[in-house]
């Protein structure tokens, strides 16, 4: 049986693979803004500040994962690393290299690919499972038959056989089965990054178990850096290295899957981590841990964006726009009131207590 070693798509640049934790993706400054139509007619144009002002690193081999409410800019960043959307402001760089100047678009995009949520409006309805895989592959020069014989070791490596799927059109799969056909068809081109756009939250938990457990020995077997978005903290404690909580726009907390989980600096990630469902009946609560609804992101907040449901907020709070500062080793987090030596009167609760109170 040919390996997939043995289809290697011709000059592609994939660089050292499981190298040293160098950032192999870096977001600097990254801003989208959504015009809303009928604006700006005899009144001043309105935005939707989807994403505002971004920076963050994802190193080489690691696992980084997304989080934070709906509409706090997740997958508006994961678009924009993409380049599905250009961004209003801001770089993007690729190992050392600006995307789009230094390191073209049609390079970066062979290296960078994407699972989205929704397996079936992924999938082209009318090309059969093996063409879809083998489609990116024979864009950028491999021939037709390396490019099937690529298709069928991919679906072999996913769990699905090629003599039984490789001729099947995406609606003779279930929705687990899709989502394989995905992944395989990101890994197409060989990429080093891989972004996870909540590619398992709309599949069965037994399903979803197989599949997260599918791309742990992915990433292993290919060196593969992933970018993981997902509303499900659990999910995200068991798959990723370091995680980063966004809100409305910004990232509010960045730092080891340990230091978030157990020793979080940011009262907005203490919130949603006391918002997990909790097994045992007595260490439920009926008080939620953070009340009211977002700010609107058209006029949001001045200063801290999360001053207006945060609890320990002072004058300052909605006064200073907090920078993403370092709070202890590597972690982040935009915060006044966490940042050493801010000389405010008080620091933040320990997690555990917010979680409890």
């Amino acid at each position: 049986m040919r390996t997939v070693a043995e289809t290697t798509i011709p000059d592609l640049p994939l660089g050292e693979r499981g190298g040293p934790a160098q950032p192999l993706i870096s977001a600097r400054g990254l801003i989208k803004h959504f015009p809303i139509k009928g604006s700006g007619f005899l009144q001043p144009k309105k935005v939707v500040r989807a994403v505002d002002g971004v920076d963050f690193d994802i190193l080489k081999g690691e696992t980084l994962g997304v989080v934070g409410e709906s509409g706090c800019g997740k997958s508006t960043t994961a678009r924009l690393l993409m380049q599905l959307i250009i961004p209003d402001q801001g770089d993007i760089l690729f190992d050392g290299e600006t995307v789009g100047g230094a390191l073209p678009l049609a390079q970066y995009r062979r290296q960078v690919q994407m699972v989205f949520q929704d397996s079936y409006a992924s999938l082209n309805p009318r090309l059969t499972i093996e063409e879809s895989i083998a489609f990116a592959p024979r864009v950028h020069g491999v021939p037709q038959a390396k490019a099937i014989a690529r298709a069928h070791d991919l679906l072999h490596r996913v769990g699905l056989e090629p003599v039984r799927f490789a001729g099947r059109y995406p609606h003779e799969l279930s929705g687990g089965q899709r989502q394989r056909v995905n992944i395989a068809r990101a890994l197409a081109l060989e990429p080093r990054l891989v972004i996870l756009d909540e590619a398992v939250s709309a599949l069965d938990k037994s399903v979803e178990a197989q599949v997260l457990n599918l791309l742990l020995d992915l990433k292993r077997d290919f060196g593969l850096t992933y970018l993981f978005i997902s509303h499900d903290l659990n999910v995200v404690r068991f798959m990723c290295d370091r995680v980063m909580v966004m809100y409305l726009g910004k990232v509010a907390e960045v730092g080891t899957r340990e230091a978030i989980y157990e020793n979080t600096k940011h009262p907005y990630s203490a919130a949603l981590l006391a918002s997990m469902p909790k097994m045992d009946p007595a260490e439920r609560t009926e008080e939620p841990p953070l009340s009211g609804d977002p700010p609107n992101p058209i006029d949001p907040p001045s200063g801290c964006r999360f001053h207006t449901r945060c609890s320990m907020a002072e004058g300052v709070c909605s006064a200073t726009p907090p920078p993403l500062a370092v709070v202890s080793g590597e972690q982040q987090a935009a915060c006044l009131m966490s940042v050493p030596g801010s000389g405010h009167s008080h620091a933040p609760k320990p997690a555990l207590e917010l979680m409890e109170a």
